[in-house]
This record gives structure tokens, C-alpha cells and sequence, in this order.
């Protein structure tokens, strides 16, 4: 059971690093492209817009995506599954 978590913590890892790459590049929200942005939206914003709303203003950038990843990563899977 705990490789599963592992697995699934990893797939978010993922999709939060895509999600920030992603962000770089204009889409058209009609194209391919829009289509998977939209999707990786929908799958991380429940956990980033949170967070982004609890930090303080960093200027332009916007620090909610390194902050749930280094939580993802120290916490959940170094100390509670220890992955």
C-alpha cells in the first residue's frame, strides 16, 4: 500500500513540475495543448490556490508550487511514508 502512495505522490510531483513548464508557454485554450493545460489545472489547483492565497506576495512569482513540493517531498514521502 505505501508503494502506491509513493507512486501517486510522484505522479502529482510530476504534474505540479508540468504544470509550472506549462505555464511558460501561451496555449490556446481550443487547441491540444489548452486542452492538457486545463486538465493539469483542474488536477493541481485544489491543493496550489490554497496555498497561494496563505503566502505573502513575492512580486510576479508565484511560490505556491515550490512550496507544495518541498512539502510533498520532505514531509509526506520522507517522514510519513518514507519513500
Amino acid at each position: 500500500m505505501t508503494e502506491i502512495l509513493c507512486k501517486l505522490v510522484d505522479l502529482y510531483i510530476y504534474l505540479i513540475i508540468g504544470r509550472v513548464i506549462l505555464s511558460w508557454f501561451p496555449a490556446n485554450p481550443n487547441g491540444p495543448l489548452g486542452q492538457v493545460v486545463a486538465v493539469v489545472m483542474k488536477l493541481t489547483d485544489p491543493v496550489l490556490v490554497p496555498v497561494r492565497r496563505a503566502l505573502p506576495l513575492a512580486g510576479s512569482l508565484d511560490l505556491s508550487p515550490l512550496v507544495v513540493l518541498l512539502f510533498l517531498q520532505i514531509v509526506v514521502q520522507g517522514m510519513l511514508l518514507r519513500c
